[in-house]
């Protein structure tokens, strides 16, 4: 693993890459933290080029500033990763938060994107009028209005299946506790807001999945998921597990996008080098 930070418009973003082959940009939720993927990258590093970063103003990235952080500003943040350490194109992957970035990325910089696995984005505005699940953004926000970050992460928490029956890495639990202001504060508003532009992303030039985990059915945030896939004509798929079961079981996940993220690559026909095998190769 190879680490650095790339300059960017107002910031500083600390990235990791991992292994070789085609470029897989990794984006992440709530905390926008790098750590999340650690496990997964290196299951996928003999196949893939991998790019993890923490999101402007998370953990070992600059740029917190002041004021609501717009998608399109996360999502050109993206699109310079892609332009400095993938040649300017990469597939991309995203949960939750992620996943919104990765549509918004997607819709306003198709140019950059081969191909995009949107797993869990908590789109409520795409749920039915009346959907309790429409009022999570509100009632959080309200939560960190009278209690601050530790009210509305106790409720997060226990809104998200599984969270608590495994353990985080104690370094990415630090940073994301250093984060929750960040994520409330600041990128709550543009989560809350979001609604996927359906017209670019039904035009989109490469391959769109969205999926959800087995264990979330009927959640606010696997829900959206099938909707948007509805409504923009693309595939749903179901992975193994739980929101964060990269991060739970990383190999499991991993197994899960490999294949997927071969499939989008070979989509046009081409099989990536790296799978043609060479001299080298046994």
């Amino acid at each position: 693993m190879r680490s650095g930070r790339l300059a960017v418009d107002g910031a500083e973003l600390y990235y990791e890459v991992r292994g070789v082959g085609p470029a897989l940009l990794m984006i992440s939720g709530a905390g926008g933290d790098a750590g999340y993927y650690s496990g997964i990258a290196e299951g996928l590093a003999d196949a893939f080029t991998v790019i993890t970063y923490d999101r402007r103003g998370n953990s070992r990235s600059t740029g917190g500033g002041d004021g609501p952080m717009e998608l399109a500003r996360q999502a050109a943040d993206a699109r310079a990763l892609v332009g400095d350490l993938a040649g300017g194109r990469a597939l991309v992957f995203g949960n939750s938060g992620g996943a919104i970035i990765g549509l918004t990325l997607a819709a306003l910089h198709p140019e950059c994107v081969l191909g995009l696995i949107a797993h869990e984005p908590p789109a409520v505005n795409v749920l039915p009028d009346g959907d309790p699940g429409r009022g999570f953004f509100a009632e959080l926000a309200d939560l960190y209005a009278a209690g601050g970050a530790p009210a509305a992460g106790r409720r997060f928490g226990e809104t998200t299946r599984g969270e608590g029956s495994y353990r985080w890495p104690a370094d990415l639990w630090k940073r994301f506790l250093g984060n929750a202001d960040h994520l409330f504060g600041r990128e709550w508003p543009a989560f809350a807001a979001f609604r996927p532009d359906e017209e670019a992303l039904r035009a989109a030039p490469f391959p769109i999945v969205l999926g959800a985990g087995a264990d979330d059915r009927g959640t606010y945030y696997a829900l959206p998921s099938i909707e948007i896939a509805r409504r923009i004509g693309v595939p749903w798929v179901e992975f193994p597990g739980i929101h964060m079961e990269f991060l739970r079981h990383p190999s499991r996940f991993a197994a899960a996008v490999r294949v997927l993220a071969t499939q989008m690559y070979g989509a046009d026909g081409r099989v990536p080098e790296l799978w043609r095998g060479g001299p080298e190769t046994p």
